[in-house]
């Protein structure tokens, strides 16, 4: 920000107006944009008063943080959709060539530029950016991708250049907006970068956050490992936002254009939510798979468990069988001694019949376990072949949603074409309009010529009447 009190010896006329004028004004370099509308009006600072105060004042370093950020949305107002009109008219994909798209990613370092707090190393302060973009993949796990990729580039030496590959990827895969949402969110993360009246931390920056998602209509693929991100310097062009008031488009074209891309934003909305449906289906379907596989280990340590009562139980049958012959098969003096072995054997068997009894009720219980675990798996492949029925039905939607959404990309074009004939035709029409114009001019001064004449003969005739009679 230059300094804007004027010379003492210049005139201040019409100060209010001028002041009114000020408040609609960005302040760049030694420049005065005023906005009015669609337009953009550069004049030199030194070609107007806007204080009638011939003394320097100091103004608040708050109010100067205040404009800042208010010029620098503006900024990006203008330079995001600039770059979409450019971009839709154009009806390709964007590489890193393309001008527009070089001004938007300027813009954008200066926005995330704003108001960083300085870091002390060895070589002095250092502002960047790229710690602030550091934390999005840990608010959106997606964004881990473009981290990684970022540190893995060979040609990126400096944090600036780090910055510069992440917005750019960031743009590629569509999620920029949803990114710098997460960000601003965070801002008692965002406060060790920031300072407190920073563009990230007020309101400007959620403002622009928005404006970024009109970008996801966008094509752009960039090859970086050539690209020196490094040494690039960002400098804004305003001559790209200056637009002549003779080129203009006709309403219907642009209202065609319009539904066009009405219908493209929503096939590819659509697009990701049929996209977010069958990855939830398939986790479904993984879960379900995950535990029909743990069913089945349940029910084979299941079976051993039934196989191993029954050999128990049959152990069990053959001692009990045992002990009663033996006692059958003892003589009459050992009767006596037999007889307290007898009452342990018999108490042991009851025992072993309680055992027998409950491991019988243990394997009817296994038995049912079993049964149900067999519904329950029945139950399980019928869900997993509706689900799987349902995602080819999904993923044929998907192909069609694709076909259509070329099919939507080839009509914008043709329409491209449409409205340049139509407008080739209007002035055409403009022309024998202007024809027609000068024809029926001269028609009517002709019909003026001949009114004076017939006036003209009309009072010769009248004159030669009287002098008959």
């Amino acid at each position: 920000m230059s300094a804007l009190t004027p010379p003492t010896d210049m005139p201040t006329p019409t100060t209010d107006k001028i002041t009114q004028a000020a408040m609609e004004t960005i302040y760049l370099c030694k420049f005065r944009v005023s906005m009015d509308g669609e337009w953009l009006c550069l004049r030199e600072l030194d070609d107007i008063s806007l204080t009638p105060d011939p003394e320097p004042t100091h103004e608040d370093p708050n109010y100067l943080m205040a404009n800042e950020r208010m010029n620098l949305m503006n900024m990006a107002k203008l330079s995001i959709k600039g770059l979409i009109e450019s971009a839709l008219n154009l009806g390709r994909t964007l590489d890193s060539d393309y001008a527009p798209l070089q001004q938007f990613f300027v813009v954008m370092e200066h926005c995330l530029k704003h108001g960083l707090k300085a870091k002390k190393t060895f070589l002095g302060q250092n502002k960047s950016f790229w710690g602030p973009l550091e934390l999005v993949e840990k608010l959106v796990p997606e964004a881990a991708e473009i981290t990684a990729s970022v540190k893995d580039l060979p040609g990126l030496k400096t944090p600036v250049g780090r910055g510069r590959a992440w917005l750019r990827l960031a743009l590629m895969q569509k999620k920029l907006s949803e990114y710098m949402k997460a960000l601003i969110n965070k801002k008692e993360l965002l406060s060790e970068f920031y300072e407190a009246n920073a563009l990230m931390m007020e309101e400007e920056g959620a403002i622009i956050a928005g404006l970024l998602v009109g970008l996801n209509v966008i094509d752009a693929n960039f090859c970086m490992k050539g690209e020196d991100l490094d040494s690039q310097v960002g400098v804004i062009d305003f001559s790209m936002y200056l637009k002549d008031g003779n080129s203009s488009k006709g309403s219907e074209g642009d209202g065609q254009i319009t539904a066009i891309l009405d219908q493209k934003n929503y096939v590819e909305e659509l697009n990701r939510h049929l996209n977010a449906t069958v990855n939830n289906l398939q986790a479904k379907v993984d879960a379900l798979e995950k535990s029909n596989t743990k069913l089945t280990e349940e029910l084979a340590v299941a079976n051993n468990r039934i196989i191993t009562l029954q050999e128990e139980m049959e152990r069990v049958k053959e001692e009990s069988s045992y002990l009663l012959e033996s006692s059958r098969k003892a003589p009459k003096q050992d009767r006596s001694a037999e007889g307290q072995a007898l009452s342990e054997a018999r108490k042991h068997l009851k025992e072993e019949t309680q055992l027998r009894l409950d491991v019988e009720k243990e394997l009817e219980l296994q038995i049912s376990m079993r049964q149900e675990m067999e519904l329950a798996m029945k139950m399980l492949e019928k869900d997993v072949c509706e689900k799987q029925d349902a995602l080819v039905s999904l993923r044929q939607q998907l192909d069609d949603l694709r076909a259509l959404k070329h099919e939507l990309a080839f009509k914008l074009q043709s329409s491209d074409l449409g409205v340049k004939q139509k407008s080739e035709l209007n002035s055409r029409l403009e022309e024998k309009t202007n024809q027609m114009a000068a024809t029926i001019k001269q028609l009517e001064h002709s019909e003026k010529d001949l009114v004076k004449q017939a006036k003209t003969l009309n009072s010769a005739a009248n004159k030669l009447i009287p002098k008959h009679h």
